[in-house]
């Protein structure tokens, strides 16, 4: 019997159709993409009836008509949509289920072609039997350690305990790779045993069963040094002692306290450049582990600390005299509940959109803000936040803008352009952003004239709307269109904003602080009027654009603007930008940073006065000191 069948019989038939099929579909992506998207249904029937099918080549046998289904099972099971695979569980047939019918089949197939038992079927059979069972031990390990990792009650950066330490977590591809994923591992096995079997080859399939088994063994091994190493996380009590000990000998004077998700990172990040310079002992403090990596790179201490009982039993933080607030989120309030300590909200950004007023804003004891632009837009709003609660600070990170460029300065051959929009906003009712309605018409226009583009989208765009990310994509692509003139995109955080602005001769943005950082380079800049207001109500409503050039949705103004700044002594805003930036940033500082540092100490000071009032017995010298 075997594969020397010659005639067309009615299973071969039915099995060469259905390998047709099964060809047709794991062949074309989109093919796969339109079962995923509508007909899930006919995809998991397809996927099921794969396997009764390589039951019946098996039993026949059919051999060559097993080796073409067995791989195209293999493909079907990777594109078989997560919403019918759990159907599938659900019914109790999930992936180990269907991986072992298949591993059967194949298991048949030898023992239909390979008369004899030779010795290799029962190193191929055992090796599957074993594969499974270390499979298993693998899974448990992993999960375990990825349990233990995850619960553990605090996580550290630049912080080095000798007892008990605190181990990294493993690779992440280490605790992924596991249960499922790891069932496509014996296709070393099944694949070369149903090809190469009939050719007199069978041992190939032993030998891959083998491998499998190796590569399961090895990462078994390696998740059992990582387990050993973090079998003492589990003693919370302990852990928490331990970094609470060492934060309290490091005795931070200064705070910077952050929550939120992993995307919001950089308000947080863009501050840390500023907190390792000044000289008071700063300590960075997260709550939410994915922040612990989503962080920018740091010399200072960080601690991640999710659990609200456990910060408010974090000793060490008492002896803190400032706390620094980059963003207002609840989680905010285990923090402002530490007595002796005084909440500071530093923001990430000024700006004239309502984030930069917001109610919440009244709960800290300061509010520090660029300049006077800042406290005016509190006392506009009435809010609830106290005049006498604003001090101005100016924009330590602004110190390296630079005046020039390298066009102006005659090393490019290019004016460069930036276009810099601000995200979609948490809500339609205070949308400020122009990716949407003119984003990719902005693009489209400045590719069309020689000047070089970068386009440097806000972190969090597409976030919430479709239509912003499908306006980003669409950028994308016009820029990916063009050869040329050097175009460059920016979709992550290097180079910095404040390298492009750098680079930039002109600004094109939304209302944001992106706008009121610019304006410290003195350059010109564009801000877009997405609802096409009249100049003088869109300057009166959003100060940071008095020394603007504006941009209505339909572009009509664009051709002046970029004519005026070509033509010497056109640029008729460059006196009201001069005005703008000590309203906005506040006066020059001959040194930015200890203009931030002093008020850090002033800070410090008030808190050492309130907790001599109170009582509180301070844990840390004064800054002062």
């Amino acid at each position: 019997m075997g594969g020397n069948i010659t005639g067309r019989t009615a299973p071969e038939a039915l099995l060469t159709l259905l390998a047709r099929r099964l060809t047709l579909v794991a062949g074309s992506g989109r093919g796969l993409r339109r079962l995923a998207g509508g007909r899930r249904g006919a995809l998991a029937a397809l996927t099921l009836a794969s396997y009764p099918a390589l039951l019946l080549a098996a039993v026949w046998p059919l051999p060559a008509t097993f080796a073409v289904l067995a791989p195209l099972s293999y493909a079907a099971e990777t594109a078989l949509p997560g919403r019918a695979a759990a159907a599938l569980s659900r019914a109790h047939l999930g992936a180990t289920v269907r991986f072992l019918a298949r591993e059967t089949a194949a298991v048949v197939l030898l023992a239909r072609v390979a008369p004899g038992r030779p010795w290799w079927y029962a190193a191929l059979a055992a090796g599957l039997f074993l594969f499974h069972g270390v499979r298993a031990a693998q899974t448990w390990l992993a999960c375990r350690l990825d349990r233990v990792h995850h619960q553990t009650p605090v996580v550290t950066r630049n912080i080095h305990l000798a007892e008990p330490p605190i181990p990294p977590p493993p690779p992440r591809a280490l605790l992924a790779w596991r249960g499922t994923r790891l069932l496509y591992l014996d296709a070393l096995a099944i694949v070369p045993a149903a090809a190469l079997t009939p050719s007199g080859l069978g041992w190939t399939g032993a030998a891959g069963a083998a491998a499998a088994v190796l590569l399961e063994v090895a990462a078994a091994a390696a998740l059992l040094v990582h387990t050993r190493r973090a079998v003492h996380l589990g003693d919370r009590r302990r852990v928490l002692s331990a970094v609470d000990e060492w934060v309290a000998a490091y005795r931070p004077e200064v705070v910077m306290y952050f929550s939120g998700p992993a995307t919001a990172a950089y308000q947080a990040t863009m501050w840390l450049g500023t907190l390792e310079r000044i000289t008071p002992r700063t300590l960075v403090v997260l709550r939410e582990r994915s922040l612990a990596t989503a962080l920018g790179p740091t010399t200072l201490p960080v601690v991640c600390i999710p659990s609200s009982v456990d910060l408010m039993n974090f000793r060490a933080l008492d002896g803190a005299r400032v706390a620094l607030f980059p963003a207002n989120v609840g989680n905010n309030i285990h923090m402002l509940r530490v007595p002796g300590v005084r909440s500071v909200f530093i923001g990430h950004g000024d700006s004239d959109k309502e984030a930069s007023f917001n109610p919440y804003t009244k709960v800290y004891d300061e509010v520090w803000v660029a300049g006077p632009a800042g406290r005016d837009r509190y006392l506009r709003a009435q809010v609830g936040v106290r005049d006498e609660a604003v001090e101005e600070v100016g924009r330590p990170q602004l110190a390296g803008i630079r005046r020039t460029s390298p066009y102006a300065e005659g090393v490019a051959p290019y004016r460069t352009i930036l276009y810099a929009p601000t995200w979609e906003g948490w809500s339609d009712d205070v949308f400020h952003s122009s990716l949407v309605a003119m984003g990719p018409a902005i693009v489209r226009a400045l590719l069309e004239q020689p000047v070089r583009l970068i386009y440097k989208p806000h972190p969090l765009t597409g976030h919430r709307s479709p239509a912003a990310r499908a306006a980003h994509r669409r950028i994308m692509a016009l820029l990916d269109e063009r050869t040329g003139i050097p175009h460059l995109a920016v979709t992550g955080p290097e180079p910095s904003l404040y390298d492009c602005f750098n680079e930039a001769d002109v600004l094109i943005s939304d209302i944001s602080s992106v706008v009121s950082d610019f304006v410290a380079s003195g350059k010109p800049y564009v801000v877009t009027n997405v609802a096409a207001l009249s100049g003088d109500r869109f300057r009166e409503r959003y100060p940071a654009a008095g020394a603007a050039y504006l941009l209505g949705p339909d572009l009509a103004e664009l051709p002046d603007v970029l004519r005026r700044l070509d033509a010497p002594g056109e640029d008729e805003m460059a006196g009201a930008r001069r005005a703008l930036r000590g309203y906005l940033l506040g006066p020059d500082h001959r040194d930015p940073l200890a203009r931030f540092e002093e008020a850090v100490r002033r800070a410090a000071a008030r808190a050492e006065e309130r907790a001599r009032l109170l009582g509180l017995e301070a844990l840390a010298p004064s800054v002062r000191d």
